[in-house]
């Protein structure tokens, strides 16, 4: 009996090392599973993710059969991203669970289950799961609390002393200060008040140059690693996650630059031909940087026509920005104050005197819809919009993107696309496929077209801001509205998921209704109510080809990487990609203060 009871303890002393010993090589989203059997017969654990839509169960683990006196023991390291359910199967009955159950670990947590016998085994074949936690999870998030506390403070800092400052005290001393100062000083060269009022006040829209700033600062921070956490990565398939907001808000400023830009030029006397030939340009100039700059790295070499990858995300932008501003160039009206308030069109001024480029937008996404949904594509179903893989149980392993994929391949050569698509980890494709593929590239013009459209409101309302905001707000909803009967308010259900790499109708309804309410929402705080100045987004907003470029030639090099000590945390990473991200920031600022705009 002593011996039963020190063999007992004994096995908890060896269990407790493999979980000390294992937990101390844990890294990032990963938890510690050990599985005690105490059947005698061997079981296996197959697991899927819930974040994998229709997926097969995979294999996880074996367990060996117990002995007369001891139960078998395994361990393996599991996922603490999304949720898992895992069925128990017996080894030499049938492929029914005996045993099943769902569960979301924490990061670093140490899990023991035992599978045993029930009372009831020997009528129904079922086992018992019972779950004990032998340590417990570190808190993820409190990293991110933590950073969220230090840069909060940081801003209320700042303007407290921008408060201070204000004082009329402050400024009474600073003054008297100067008074003092200056009459030690010559100041025959000082600007006289009547000069300094005849500086002109810039007309620049402020808000949309912190709407791209802000907009650039978290896609930098995404690009840096996110502090290791899965949200700031792209979403696997559908859904959304912060990084998959970036591009769109990009690509929905780029319409509405191309408006209030052209406008401003066409007031100038620029001709229409001067126009094409400046856009023109500037659409080589991005296009070439992001086709050299997205294949050649310190590592790769010499760069190899063999396997470069043709689409990217200046590709992308540079063609999209291309094909609105053609359509501003050649429909843009000068001044739309000419039509009258009587007249029927007055209220949807806006829609109706661009006529020619809505049944242009309209034709290009009816082409998209088509393509989607009726191209045969060979050995997948006709509109299969799946990741492949183990998706949709099995059946079409090698369909990841199903038309847009086809697409690619046959104009771009399977070589020359995107190798490691976000759904290859979690879905266990095999295929390449292109986020910034040929199919997708319409919907990224749709998308900058609603952002176009923003600029239309601005440039006939501007005198009546309170109606700028009411047309976001009406452009929200129905976009808003839009997506919700695509996806019928579901990740996977819906008719037309929301996807990031397929850019799909629904992706850009939804991300060209939260480009219109946060533009909304900052027009209103900064250029309208004056009640911030856009900082610090600011900055990098006015000179982001520069900060693009420049965050990811820099990326491997110190300071914004170095050797981390504490791998298995979000500590050092979060602080790292934090770090990174500050200084480009900080960068952007002295550029601003040095008066650099780095433009093409």
């Amino acid at each position: 009996m002593a011996g039963k009871h020190f063999a007992a303890l004994l096995l908890v002393l060896v269990v407790c090392l493999v979980c000390f010993t294992a937990a101390e090589e844990l890294g990032l989203d990963e938890a510690l599973l050990t599985v005690r059997n105490h059947f005698p017969d061997y079981i296996t654990l197959l697991y899927v993710s819930d974040y994998c839509y229709q997926c097969l169960f995979q294999p996880l683990l074996t367990v060996p059969s117990a002995n007369s006196s001891l139960p078998a023991n395994n361990t393996i390291i599991v996922s603490t991203r999304f949720s898992l359910t895992i069925h128990v199967i017996r080894g030499s009955g049938s492929n029914d669970p005996v045993c099943s159950w769902k569960m979301l670990y924490g990061e670093h947590g140490k899990y023991i289950i035992s599978v045993h016998s029930t009372p009831m085994e020997q009528e129904d074949g079922t086992l018992q799961c019972d779950t004990v936690l032998s340590k417990h999870p570190s808190n993820a998030y409190l990293p991110l609390l933590v950073a969220f506390g230090v840069l909060l403070s940081i801003t209320g800092l700042y303007y407290l002393i921008g408060y201070i400052f204000r004082l009329g005290c402050t400024q009474s001393f600073f003054e008297d200060y100067n008074r003092r100062a200056s009459s030690a000083f010559s100041n025959d060269s000082a600007p006289s008040q009547e000069q300094i009022a005849d500086v002109p006040k810039s007309k620049r829209l402020l808000s949309l140059d912190t709407f791209r700033g802000f907009s650039l600062t978290i896609m930098v921070f995404c690009n840096y690693g996110g502090g290791g956490y899965w949200f700031f990565e792209h979403a696997p398939w559908n859904g959304l996650t912060i990084a998959d907001l970036v591009m769109p808000w990009f690509v929905f400023i780029i319409g509405t630059s191309v408006a209030l830009a052209f406008s401003s030029m066409m007031k100038r006397g620029v001709h229409r031909s001067q126009l094409l030939r400046k856009l023109t340009w500037r659409t080589c100039v991005l296009m070439v940087i992001g086709v050299f700059f997205i294949n050649y790295g310190p590592a790769d070499g010499p760069l190899s026509w063999r396997w470069a990858r043709i689409p990217g995300v200046l590709q992308r932008l540079g063609f999209t920005y291309f094909v609105v501003a053609v359509m501003y160039a050649c429909f843009g009206k000068q001044n739309l104050e000419t039509v009258q308030s009587h007249q029927w069109s007055a209220a949807v001024r806006d829609i109706v005197a661009y006529w020619p480029e809505w049944i242009i937008m309209i034709a290009l996404e009816t082409v998209s819809l088509c393509l989607t949904f009726l191209l045969p594509v060979p050995g997948c179903p006709t509109g299969y919009l799946g990741p492949g893989g183990m998706g949709n149980y099995g059946q079409y392993p090698n369909c990841t993107g199903g038309a847009a994929e086809y697409i690619d391949k046959w104009l771009l050569g399977r070589n020359h696309i995107y190798q490691y698509p976000s759904c290859m980890e979690l879905y266990k494709t095999t295929e390449p496929f292109d986020p910034e593929g040929v199919l997708g590239t319409i919907n990224s013009v749709v998308m900058a077209f609603f952002g176009l459209q923003a600029g239309k409101i601005i440039l006939i309302y501007r005198k009546f801001p309170l109606k700028i905001l009411k047309r976001f707000l009406i452009w929200g909803i129905l976009l808003g509205t839009v997506s919700a009967i695509l996806t019928k308010c579901t990740r996977d259900e819906g008719f037309i998921p929301v996807n990031k790499n397929l850019w799909s109708l629904s992706f850009v309804t939804t991300l060209s209704c939260f480009s219109f309410f946060l533009l909304g929402l900052m027009y209103y705080v900064i250029d309208v109510k004056h009640w911030w100045g856009g900082q610090p987004f600011i900055y990098p907003g006015m000179n982001s080809i520069f900060v693009y470029v420049g965050h990811s030639l820099l990326a491997t090099y110190f300071p914004f990487k170095w050797e981390m000590k504490n791998w298995n945390t979000h500590y050092e990473l979060l602080a790292q990609d934090l770090l990174g991200t500050s200084i480009w920031v900080f960068v952007a600022y002295l550029l601003y203060k040095q008066k650099f705009f780095l433009k093409i």
